[in-house]
């Protein structure tokens, strides 16, 4: 079994935010499991990023809403951005205890792009396997 946990974090301004609400989710290895992000911004075309966490290693990105994996992460990660319901899930196809990681969703301006490296500001909520 993998175990999915997150934190309370607070809003990063009045206009953004980032909610992932579940706090404890579990999986069998082979199953498909989905992390729900909600977000709050005024922009009309919100950036907004995965990135996986493993232990002792820095937040690694997974992919954008445009769906542009990053490579480990093309095979069974998908995000699927819906601009109707304000949402971004994260939906990992079959799961593995591999997949055991930190997962964050972020919403620009709480992630910022330097040198086509991505630097996680500490404003988002984040899950665990």
């Amino acid at each position: 079994f993998l175990t999915v946990s997150s934190n309370n974090i607070p809003k990063y301004n009045n206009n953004v935010n980032v909610e992932q609400n579940t706090t404890v989710q579990t999986a069998v290895e082979g199953a498909a499991v989905t992390i729900s992000c909600q977000y709050e911004t005024t922009d009309i075309s919100p950036d907004l990023f995965w990135y996986q966490q493993k232990v002792n290693g820095f937040p690694e990105y997974m992919l954008n809403r445009f769906g542009t994996n990053d490579k480990p992460f093309k095979e069974r990660f998908n995000g699927d951005l819906n601009t109707i319901s304000k949402s971004f899930p994260l939906t990992i196809q079959d799961v593995r205890v591999s997949d055991s990681a930190v997962y964050y969703c972020a919403l620009r301006p709480t992630v910022t792009k330097t040198h086509s490296t991505f630097m996680q500001k500490p404003c988002v909520r984040k899950f665990s396997f």
